[in-house]
């Protein structure tokens, strides 16, 4: 297999000109365009800077804590993050090099956490252990503190219960708020409820619009039309668990009633412009456009399921096609857990599966969402457990390679010392099923532990490759039992779109396809596809503005706005001041040494980015991969299907690059480096960092899209290629293997519930037999 130099980019900037993409004629450029995208993890907020073709020109990255006083209450706070936020867009802002006012939409996603604010003042609210702290306002998704709450909730059996898989999840918003009612020292008289991305719109815009999105998928919202819904809450539910203060006013506090008193929207949708504050504290402009916010997991599936991928049913995109392209493709969005969303035209009811959820990313459409609980963490639970977890880390660290990547040679070395056929059989006897943390889906029991067979008293490294396998194929296997629900009632899921770090993992990847039978496609951004996502999102919100931009050649009543400002007259609408830098701002400065380690900060290396990666664009090629490339591997080099885009010159650099100007191999996250010569770069070759290439003029104008489609419209042009991972052969003798140990994986699952109901009987009786509720 050819071998691409390690720190090398994927096409040189010397090989680049003489690539036809140089070579071929285009039109006159018009306006620079650019669009922010911010993603709020578990553990981190990110901010990246995109040009029209969808090539990532910054990126940054900046830690957020998270506090847990008491087991399973976990807290973040709000104010923290919006600071991690406005660190994260200026480093982008600053290192890509681009003017701010060129910067014309901004989108938000963040996980699906509660956030409690004062309706008197604005201002956060503590949400407990310590009420007395206001600065931890954020009950965490991964907060579990509401059990009997949920409980309660889900033994209504409201109707409403019925779209979000049968049962509220504890992770829902919900049961956290009935928490608060009764734990919250004054009760929640004076509190006004956000899920994450909503507040951050409203921080952004003053806006109290919510989206659907959040709404729908984790507060029990049925948009009006769906079983006679009319205002989207259900008042009876509310009221039957205690909750009156959340139905008062037209349920205000939760946002309102769609065309009423609240204003619910779809992903992209226009919120409004940055205020003169959150526009200073971010770096941008009062002419900024913010899209309405998705939870994180769903703005994964934004920035991957538009790739394109040599791979029959995805050939061909049709540029006249609509959004309902999308249904049938499974984005599996992976991190400390994975989220499973899959799009379709009509409702589709799959038990213990979130959804259906209509409208949250396109009007008139459902959208549902498996999950499980732990995937990113549970490998790295199983490598902190094992007695061999010092000595992996001291060999890898000798050996200058990750945890993974040693155990995965390890069990490659130990198929040739034990003489098997392969790793899935090495590992035959290993049957491992890993609901460490209980299980989101397909069964939807919190109370799921995990349970494994053929342990034995070895506790070498050699031990803990075989378990890390186990836990890798359990993942995969689980990943088969939701989709095959999915499927059983209606969902007709043709591809997995993966996105996260643990794309890098061929093992985990040959595992998925093998086990659940489908491709794998993996996204052109690994690690950045959920923030890409969101950026995607700003752009669909600025669009109509962009258009009119181009139209006028940078004439536009936006750049007037922008100019008058900068000439100190303000003609904005609503009577926004231009931003200026304040110096009480909490803002920490961008240039900071302390707060930007190098793991975690700054840009791309972004023509890499644009030129060797962008599928974007009939002038963008990506070179197809020789028969020795295509060639079968094995579980650890996963083989792929290259991107269907035609084959250039460009290919010599990608094979072999030694030229003085290349950069890095394309990554992100914590592999990212800083390119401290960008412009040079750009200015040698006579280039911008972006120039449009579409041509609009009175005689060729852009054309409308329904809003339906607008968002679809933007992701395809410019999520850009994708690698494919194909299944083996249904009758290859591992995915024989494995399709036999899948059988066992299902027993696991079951029986352990029954082994519960037969001892919980038990003590029932006893329970009664004693006359009391403690038995010894």
């Amino acid at each position: 297999m050819v071998t691409i130099p390690q720190h090398t980019s994927h096409t040189s900037l010397a090989n680049r000109r003489s690539s036809s993409f140089f070579n071929t004629p285009v039109a006159p450029p018009q306006p620079d365009v650019y669009y922010v995208g911010v993603d709020v993890g578990t553990g981190s907020a990110r901010a990246c800077l995109i040009d029209t073709n969808g090539i990532i020109l910054g990126l940054a990255e900046r830690p957020i804590t998270r506090h847990e006083l008491k087991p399973n209450h976990i807290t973040q706070s709000s104010t923290e993050i919006w600071n991690a936020i406005c660190y994260c867009v200026n480093t982008c802002i600053r290192d890509s090099g681009v003017d701010p006012s060129e910067v014309f939409g901004i989108g938000f996603d963040a996980t699906c956490s509660l956030v409690a604010i004062s309706e008197s003042t604005d201002e956060p609210v503590a949400v407990g252990p310590d009420f007395t702290d206001h600065k931890e306002n954020i009950i965490l998704w991964m907060d579990h503190r509401a059990v009997d709450e949920t409980n309660a909730i889900n033994a209504t059996g409201d109707k409403s219960l019925k779209y979000v898989g049968g049962q509220m999840s504890i992770e829902m918003e919900l049961p956290k708020i009935k928490w608060l009612k009764h734990n919250l020292p004054g009760g929640i008289s004076d509190c006004k409820f956000y899920d994450l991305g909503d507040y951050l719109t409203h921080k952004a815009t003053g806006s109290e619009a919510r989206s659907f999105c959040s709404a729908v998928c984790k507060q029990g919202f049925v948009s009006p039309g769906v079983e006679g819904s009319e205002t989207g809450w259900s008042e009876e539910l509310l009221l039957s668990v205690d909750l009156p203060e959340l139905v008062e006013d037209n349920f205000r506090r939760l946002g309102g009633i769609p065309g009423k008193n609240g204003v619910f929207l779809s992903a992209g949708d226009i919120v409004g412009k940055l205020t003169a504050d959150a526009a200073a504290q971010l770096g941008l402009t009062t002419e900024c456009i913010v899209g309405s916010a998705v939870i994180d997991a769903y703005a994964g599936w934004i920035g991957t399921v538009a790739a394109k991928a040599d791979i029959a049913g995805l050939q061909n995109q049709d540029s006249d096609s609509n959004i309902e392209a999308a249904c049938g493709r499974l984005a599996a969005v992976a991190g400390t857990s994975t989220c499973h969303i899959a799009m379709t035209k009509e409702p589709c009811f799959v038990k213990g599966v979130w959804g259906p959820y209509k409208d949250v990313m396109a009007p008139g459409y459902w959208l549902a969402e498996g999950g499980q609980s732990m995937t990113g963490a549970l490998l790295a639970h199983v490598l902190a457990i094992h007695p061999a977890s010092q000595e992996l880390a001291r060999l890898a660290e000798a050996s200058n390679v990750s945890k993974f990547d040693y155990l995965n040679l390890t069990l490659e070395n130990l198929v040739t010392d034990r003489n098997v056929r392969s790793v899935v059989s090495l590992a035959k006897h290993m049957f491992f099923y890993g609901d460490f943390h209980g299980n989101r889906s397909p069964i939807a029991d919190p109370n799921m532990k995990a349970n494994i067979i053929g342990q034995s008293m070895d506790s070498s490294v050699n031990d803990l490759a075989i378990q890390y396998f186990g836990a890798c194929e359990f993942i995969a296997q689980q990943t088969r039992q939701i989709v095959e629900e999915m499927e059983k009632s209606g969902h007709e899921i043709g591809y997995i779109y993966m996105s996260g770090g643990q794309c890098r993992n061929g093992l985990l990847m040959r595992l998925l396809a093998d086990c659940t039978g489908k491709p794998i496609i993996i996204p052109r951004y690994i690690d950045a596809a959920v923030v890409f996502g969101s950026a995607i999102l700003g752009a669909v919100a600025a669009e109509d503005s962009v258009s009119e931009h181009i139209s006028t050649r940078g004439r536009s009543r936006r750049s007037s706005i922008l100019q008058s400002q900068r000439s100190g007259t303000n003609l904005s609408l609503g009577g926004s001041q231009p931003p200026a830098r304040d110096s009480s701002t909490s803002v920490p400065p961008a240039h900071s040494p302390y707060t930007a380690p190098s793991a975690t900060a700054s840009s791309s290396n972004v023509v890499s980015l644009a030129y060797a990666s962008s599928g974007s664009g009939s002038h963008h090629h990506i070179p197809a991969m020789t028969p020795m490339e295509e060639e079968q591997v094995d579980y650890f080099n996963q083989p792929t299907a290259p991107a269907n885009l035609p084959t250039s010159d460009i290919r010599k650099s990608v094979i072999s690059s030694d030229d003085d100007d290349s950069g890095d191999e394309l990554s992100f996250g914590s592999k990212s480096k800083v390119q401290q010569d960008l412009q040079q770069k750009f200015h040698k070759l006579g280039l911008k960092p972006l120039s449009t290439i579409r041509k609009v003029s009175s005689n060729n104008p852009v054309q409308k899209v329904s809003p339906e489609d607008k968002l679809w419209k933007v992701m395809e042009k410019m999520t850009g290629p994708g690698r494919v991972i194909p299944p083996s052969d249904k009758n290859d003798p591992d995915r024989r293997l494995l399709a036999a140990k899948y059988e066992i994986f299902l027993e696991q699952c079951f029986q352990q519930r029954r082994y519960r109901d037969i001892v919980d009987q038990v003590e029932v009786e006893n329970i009664k037999a004693t006359g009391s509720t403690t038995v010894v």
